[in-house]
């Protein structure tokens, strides 16, 4: 991943493959400072300053890229803390008749590695320092609809620059849906439906 970013690797990433990230997981992200990319490990799920514990608010795992401008708690991060967040795929689940959750996993047709759009924020309050994080998201386009109505901003290297603010203004504009032919995806087994399940067979089709 730092070759692929072009970004120095801190000492303290969190292990992988993991194949089941679950809200609040150290994960990667790859933000930009004075004129160089670092990939750093995040909390997954964006703290805002004025939480004065981890769970004094909502989980923000996601932030809506039609309000990202407007949101106080994202706003800032908006326009001054852009990150990437690299992944292999992710998770969507659909219900069949009964009700039943069915998981499916989603990843790039190409086979290269996604990177989402995110957002980053650092918390602090008495000794606790954590760097937060959230994955921007859009309507989904139509193959993705089939599943879910939203999907994650999934961002082309060309693109990379322009959302780290390394290309100057205009990220805005980076935040639609990938084209349909950019994802495919396959049902998986139930047992990622328990935050407790890991292992390389969590993403295998069924």
């Amino acid at each position: 991943m730092a070759q692929l970013f072009e970004a120095a690797p801190a000492n303290n990433l969190p292990d992988v493959p993991n194949y089941n990230v679950c809200p609040t997981t150290r994960i990667h992200a790859v933000r930009a400072e004075g004129g160089q990319r670092l990939l750093q490990p995040m909390r997954w799920g964006f703290l805002p300053h004025w939480y004065k514990t981890p769970t004094d608010g909502p989980l923000l795992i996601n932030a809506r890229a039609e309000t990202l401008a407007e949101k106080p708690a994202f706003r800032a991060a908006c326009r001054e803390r852009r990150c990437l967040i690299p992944a292999t795929g992710f998770y969507e689940w659909t219900k069949d008749d009964d009700g039943k959750r069915l998981p499916w996993y989603i990843f790039r047709a190409d086979g290269a590695p996604l990177a989402f759009a995110g957002i980053w924020q650092d918390w602090e309050r008495e000794g606790e320092a954590l760097r937060t994080c959230a994955i921007v998201t859009t309507g989904a386009n139509d193959r993705m609809q089939k599943i879910h109505h939203r999907m994650p901003v999934i961002l082309e290297a060309r693109d990379w620059p322009l959302w780290l603010g390394e290309g100057g203004k205009g990220a805005a504009a980076l935040m639609g849906a990938a084209a349909d032919d950019v994802l495919a995806f396959h049902r998986v087994d139930p047992a990622v439906n328990s935050n407790r399940a890991s292992g390389e067979g969590l993403i295998a089709p069924i």
